[in-house]
């Protein structure tokens, strides 16, 4: 089973994030994740890179990730550090790319309470995430086990790898 629990500052950002916000179409030269890690959301926080730490969160409004089908926004996401994503709703392919690449994202209609820096409590396995600020706790439908399992091999490469090789 997954770690149980994901604690991080909170960095908010809006509703309709596409995935050229996450990472702009002039980084897609390449698709190594530490040189795309350098430029995530900077057209939509120039400084969120230097400002963020491994492992904080983002809160969202609706439709996260909406545009484009490419994998680099979650790549980047992950890459920078970002521990996971709380939102509303995400765009479906957003959602599924997130998981194959290892990201953990959590829908949760209340996330517009959650203000920047908050710090959250993410309990992946009750399905709770707790605003450390307010006490305030949430629910959200846990991640199903077979998706949970993308998450814990770090993307579904990594749990292809692992599969063949006879891990788990």
């Amino acid at each position: 089973m997954q770690k149980a629990n994901i604690d991080g500052k909170v960095w908010k950002f809006g509703k309709d994030i596409d995935t050229d916000l996450i990472i702009a179409a002039r980084y897609l030269n390449t698709s190594v994740p530490e040189e795309l890690a350098k430029h995530v959301m900077e057209d939509a926080d120039p400084e969120f890179v230097n400002k963020m730490t491994p492992g904080d969160i983002i809160v969202a409004g609706e439709n996260f990730g909406c545009g484009s089908s490419r994998e680099h926004a979650p790549i980047a996401l992950k890459a920078a550090g970002v521990a996971a994503i709380i939102a509303p709703t995400f765009a479906r392919i957003f959602y599924r790319n997130a998981f194959n690449m290892g990201l953990p994202i959590f829908e949760l209609k209340e996330a517009n309470e959650i203000k920047e820096g908050d710090v959250v409590s993410i309990d992946m396995n009750a399905g709770t995430i707790t605003n450390k600020n307010t006490n305030k706790t949430y629910t959200f439908t846990p991640i199903p086990a077979f998706m949970q399992e993308l998450i814990d091999a770090g993307g579904l490469m990594n749990f292809a790898k692992n599969e063949l090789e006879g891990k788990k």
